[in-house]
Order: C-alpha cells, then sequence, then structure tokens
C-alpha cells in the first residue's frame, strides 16, 4: 500500500534508539475538504527534532518520524480549499491543525490553541496521528500550508518555516522596529535568524554570545556590535539597554539572570524561544522588581506573522545559513548527532526526497 493511503518516513522507534533510523510505513489522517497533501522536496532540521527524539520533551512510541520545516509540491487539494492549487510550491511548519473556532484561535492566536495539533508525535480528535516531515509526503490543514515566495529557494525557506516564524513573530508582537533597542542572546540556529529580523525591522540590533568566533557571523547578519558575556563586567557596561531580550540560547540553566535583567530598559522583556530540557536557574523577586523587566516565552506565530515573515524574507534578503545533507538513514543520524553537540552553521536542511523515496 502506498500513497495516498500510506506515506513512508525515516523513523526512529524510542529516545533509546535516537539515531537509528529506519524506513517505516506512516498512516495519514483521513483526507478532509480543507487538507492539502504535500510530495516533500526537503525538510529542515530542528533542535526540537532532537530534544524529541531523544527524549528530552518527555518519552514516545515509535516509529516516531521527525520534521517540521518542510517544503514540497502540492500535489492533493480538498475541494474546500482556497489560496493553494496543485503544483504550487509549499510550505507546513510546526502546526498542522487547530480548530479555528475557539476564543482563542478566533484572536489569531491559532498557535496556542488547547486543541492544536503538532506536526508529529501528536494525535487528532479522532485518534489519527501527525506524521512529521521526514518522509515523502505531508498531510496539513490549509491554514497551516503556506505559499512559499518565488524569491527564496527552497532549501533555505525550509527553517524559516520554525526557526523564522518562532523569532520573528515575538518581535513583531512587541512592537520592534525603527527606535528599539534589541539583544539577541545565542547566536545559533534560531538566534542568527532573530538577529536579521530585528535588523530588517529597523532595530537597533546586538548580538551576545558567549562564543568569541561567533562575532564576525554576528556583525555580517546585522548586528551593530557583539557583546561577549565571558568578559568580565559586561553586564554592568550595558545597564538599561535593551527593550527587548530576544533568547535563542539552549544553556538558560547556566545563566545568572540577575545579570541579563539589569540590560533591559524599566519594563523591558526578556523572551524566550530556546527552550532547553533543564528548568530556569532560581531567580529572586528582587531580580524583577529593580527594572519592572518581564519574563515571557512564545510558540511559534500565528497564520498572518507567517504569511508577512515570508513576505519580508523575499524582500529583505533575510535567509538561514543552511548545509544540505542527503535524506536517509545516515543522513538522519548524522544531521541530529551534529545537531546535538552543536557544530552546524547554522540550519540543516535534508534534501534529496525524490531519490530516497523513488518508487514508495
Amino acid at each position: 500500500m502506498s500513497y495516498p493511503e500510506t506515506f513512508t518516513g525515516f523513523c526512529v522507534d524510542s529516545p533509546k534508539t535516537w539515531n537509528q533510523y529506519h524506513l517505516a510505513n506512516l498512516k495519514p489522517k483521513p483526507f478532509g475538504d480543507n487538507d492539502v497533501d504535500v510530495q516533500i522536496e526537503c525538510c529542515g532540521v530542528c533542535g526540537s527534532d532532537v530534544h524529541t527524539v531523544t527524549g528530552g520533551w518527555g518519552e514516545f512510541e515509535g516509529p516516531l518520524c521527525v520534521g517540521h520545516e518542510v517544503v514540497g509540491k502540492a500535489v492533493n487539494v480538498g475541494k474546500d480549499v482556497k489560496g493553494i492549487k496543485k503544483g504550487d510550491r509549499v510550505g507546513v511548519g510546526a502546526q498542522v491543525w487547530s480548530c479555528l473556532k475557539c476564543d482563542v484561535c478566533k484572536s489569531k492566536n491559532e498557535n496556542y490553541c488547547p486543541h492544536m495539533v503538532d506536526t508529529y508525535n501528536a494525535n487528532y480528535e479522532d485518534g489519527s496521528q501527525a506524521h512529521g516531515g521526514w518522509a515523502n509526503y505531508i498531510r496539513a490543514h490549509e491554514y497551516f500550508t503556506f505559499k512559499i515566495p518565488d524569491e527564496i529557494p527552497s532549501a533555505e525557506a525550509a527553517p524559516l518555516l520554525c526557526a523564522g516564524i518562532t523569532t520573528y513573530s515575538p518581535l513583531v508582537r512587541a512592537d520592534i522596529g525603527p527606535g528599539k533597542v534589541v539583544g539577541v542572546i545565542g547566536i545559533g540556529g534560531l538566534g542568527h535568524l532573530g538577529l536579521q529580523w530585528s535588523k530588517a525591522l529597523g532595530a537597533e540590533t546586538y548580538a551576545l554570545t558567549h562564543s568569541t568566533h561567533k562575532v564576525n557571523d554576528a556583525k555580517k547578519l546585522g548586528a551593530k556590535d557583539v557583546i561577549v558575556t565571558t568578559e568580565e563586567g559586561w553586564a554592568d557596561k550595558n545597564k538599561f539597554k535593551f527593550d527587548m531580550l530576544l533568547n535563542c540560547a539552549d544553556a538558560t540553566h547556566k545563566f545568572n539572570m540577575a545579570d541579563y535583567f539589569g540590560t533591559l530598559k524599566v519594563g523591558g522583556e526578556f523572551h524566550m524561544v530556546g527552550i532547553p530540557n533543564e528548568p530556569l536557574p532560581e531567580m529572586t523577586a528582587m531580580a524583577f522588581v529593580q527594572n519592572g523587566v518581564k519574563l515571557t516565552g512564545s510558540h511559534l506565530g500565528n497564520h498572518q506573522e507567517m504569511e508577512a515573515m515570508l513576505k519580508l524574507a523575499a524582500e529583505k534578503g533575510v535567509r538561514p545559513m543552511v548545509q544540505t545533507v542527503q535524506i536517509s538513514q545516515d543522513g538522519c543520524k548524522e544531521v541530529v548527532e551534529k545537531v546535538r553537540e552543536g557544530s552546524v552553521k547554522y540550519r540543516f536542511t535534508l534534501t534529496g526526497f525524490d531519490k530516497a523515496f523513488e518508487g514508495k
């Protein structure tokens, strides 16, 4: 049995075998009037994929197919779908469904819908499983399927669908633009895009990193200057500087949060988009009250933000720095291991899907 009844993907069986991939058949949800089937051309590799397969975000039962930065061709379109037709190049990010009826969805916050379905390791209300994009096809609701601008190559578009929207949405929701000062913490898979969005939106943008070897990259990506947080007195030199700190780092548990909070203007925001496995460090209430700061976080972005982000990327040339790897058992193993050890600059995109899934 094959498409459309069955998809095929590279899967893992448990956190104990997180880097051991094999092909498995995947049964998609029943095709609905608002659904789009996408034949996958390429798929990005996200830190979320690694947190999931290693069990950092909880146990799971395999076979599990991850991947939520999908670009491909629409090959089947439900009768009620508007704006997407067969043959369109489209993308699917880290969410494939929400109810679109509750108060949360009606307020254009469907990315927080209590009934939402993540792209993988999640179930629909009828019990059907959602399967990720390290596969030959993916099925998603039209509201979470987006046309990709012609200006953006597929391998570069893929990381925008999770890493891109994750860093773009909080900036626009904080009204970041000309006259604002933003610090982006952690210049990696998320942070290197956060720098570019902040600059493209018109803010005065700084990079905060403990890695001196990333200074040149950060400046090329739009940072006015780079603050190295391993240097003595770095926080005292930058008190009351930032309207917002966008924390893209995966090591917040090691931070002295009072130092970071002290660099914010009164009422400033320390915003979390990096989501580590470890809990946040202990903080006293006094760390917040010295300058009335806020500690916030976010999850993805809404439909309108995704469309605006792709438009901005096309117009301003915002692009992830991407290394491509052919999808295969060995390719999947390579990318998750390198993302886990932090040896990617700065995103992977898996390619070669046509060859890997030929005849499937």
